[in-house]
């Protein structure tokens, strides 16, 4: 007797339908086809041993389980309930007409209980897309599964449960959550706040230029200057993630198994901040069955990188590709898989070896030479792709004792988003742009207009300060920002000299 239900498998962020088929025949053996991985035919054992548990069995005729289409690989543990219910439905063992009707989806252990699985979010919006009834999965996945309405989902902690529900015995009410409602409430709801931070206002502004404009930035200065605690109150300064985007960061986050303890929607924008030891591939993504890597988990969000100059370089260069184009494309023999990839890169270093090159207080200890060859760990290429060079000194005791307060980030945000309406107004015939980073240079030519004034300014700097080619564009656009910021339609003389000085990197002879 031929029985089947309904599988699903992730590439990428996106899910496909498997049809899981159980024929138990005369005969001997356990025979699984459709290109399971080890994970996937390792099931028969956790299958068994479950069954067992509850005082059923595993026939000892001929078992054949085949996941189609046959010629798509199958991995990982979540195959076990499915191929379970449909065993004891094919031997007789239980007697049911829901299996096909339902998307079902977890790991057993030995004694039945069903453990979480990945991937759930992307598997339910493909089931709602095929009109399938519910979707049947580990209670502990069912949050993250009901953000997508329309579609039962059945949360079951254990096989005995999953299988009283599918044979009507147990009534398991769906779990319904508003998807909306949870947006809003937990929208922007951050831990940490721009308040806390005192004096540094240059950074904060900085940073504020930067969360405008959508610009990537570098923060230099000596160690103990808070440059890792500014950066990681930059999303707080960030527009509020839309509904959609929401859905599309909790996806990804789904498909590499890291939603949260809450298992709910995403409602923050990502802060990742990876440790300078990782691999090239654990940054992009890749490996036998492609996963998300840090870029793309920081996708709508923040990339810290700490300490720039201590990653590897082949690291940071596979990083240049992903950040123009804004995905992350993983090419194997037998598939193409594209994970999205559109963050902002605020990075941090030390401005020399022992970190206090250029301190206002103590001296550098390094050797001459040293200082320009630590910098150079940083290519071109990738600084080139950094809009913001930004010196960050120590606070002195008088600025950490004030007791003015600070600004909030909500005050902070308020004027992030009015820039973010003028640039959203002013691209809205243009696919793929959103803010002025994103401006390719023939766009920087019509939008970014100065006048003569203006122009002797730039000259002046660009010589002056001995600036790069590549700084000119860099430098229009963030004066293009700081105007959207000032909400003045022209780019003004005070707006191009506050962003000339955000091209540090850039001048002739800073590192000596």
């Amino acid at each position: 007797m031929v029985v089947k239900t309904f599988g699903s498998a992730v590439h990428g962020v996106d899910a496909r339908t498997i049809t899981v088929e159980v024929n138990v025949t005369q005969g001997k053996h356990f025979h699984m086809s459709g290109l399971p991985d080890t994970a996937v035919k390792e099931s028969e054992h956790r299958v068994e041993s479950s069954l067992k548990s509850l005082g059923y069995f595993m026939p000892r005729n001929k078992v054949v389980v085949n996941l189609a289409p046959a010629d798509i690989r199958k991995e990982g543990s979540s195959y076990d309930l499915p191929i379970a219910l449909c065993i004891l439905s094919a031997s007789g063992q239980i007697t049911t007409e829901l299996l096909e009707k339902y998307v079902i989806m977890g790991e057993l252990s030995l004694d039945g209980e069903l453990r979480p699985i990945k991937g759930v979010l992307p598997i339910a919006i493909q089931s709602r897309k095929e009109d399938f009834k519910g979707f049947i999965l580990p209670k502990t996945n069912a949050k993250e599964a009901a953000i997508v309405n329309k579609l039962d989902i059945i949360g079951v902690e254990n096989l005995a449960e999953a299988i009283a529900f599918v044979e009507g015995k147990k009534k398991i009410e769906p779990l319904v959550i508003d998807t909306r409602e949870v947006f809003q409430n937990k929208v922007n709801s951050y831990e940490t706040d721009f308040k806390d931070v005192q004096g540094q206002e240059n950074i904060k502004r900085a940073l504020e230029i930067a969360a405008a404009g959508g610009h990537n930035a570098i923060l230099i200065g000596p160690p103990g200057a808070g440059k890792t605690m500014l950066a990681k109150r930059l999303p707080t300064i960030l527009p509020p993630l839309t509904l959609n985007e929401a859905l599309e960061t909790t996806k990804i986050h789904s498909v590499a198994g890291k939603v949260g303890a809450d298992g709910t929607l995403i409602t923050t924008r990502p802060f990742r901040s990876p440790h300078h030891t990782i691999s090239d591939v654990a940054l992009v993504g890749g490996g036998g069955n492609p996963q998300p890597g840090e870029i793309s988990l920081s996708h709508n969000g923040v990339l810290f990188l700490d300490e720039l100059p201590e990653f590897k370089r082949t690291v940071l260069e596979v990083m240049r590709q992903p950040m123009e184009e804004r995905r992350v494309t993983i090419a194997r023999a037998k598939l193409s898989i594209e994970f999205p990839a559109n963050f902002m890169l605020i990075a941090s270093m030390n401005p020399c070896p022992c970190g206090y090159y250029n301190h206002p207080e103590k001296e550098c200890v390094c050797a001459p030479g040293v200082v320009q060859r630590y910098l150079s760990k940083v290519s071109g290429p990738l600084l080139d792709r950094i809009d913001l060079h930004v010196e960050v000194v120590p606070v002195s005791f008088e600025q950490m004792t004030a007791t003015r307060k600070s600004e909030t980030s909500q005050e902070i945000r308020e004027r992030v988003v009015r820039a973010r309406q003028i640039q959203s107004e002013r691209f809205k015939n243009q696919k793929e742009i959103y803010c002025n980073a994103m401006m390719p240079s023939n766009t920087v030519k019509d939008i970014c207009v100065i006048n003569d004034a203006g122009r002797t300014l730039l000259k002046t700097a660009m010589e002056r300060l001995g600036l790069s080619a590549r700084a000119y564009d860099r430098i229009l656009k963030v004066s293009r920002t700081i105007a959207d910021l000032a909400a003045s339609e022209e780019i003004k003389i005070e707006h191009l000299a506050e962003a000339i000085q955000y091209r540090s990197l850039d001048r002739e002879g800073w590192a000596g």
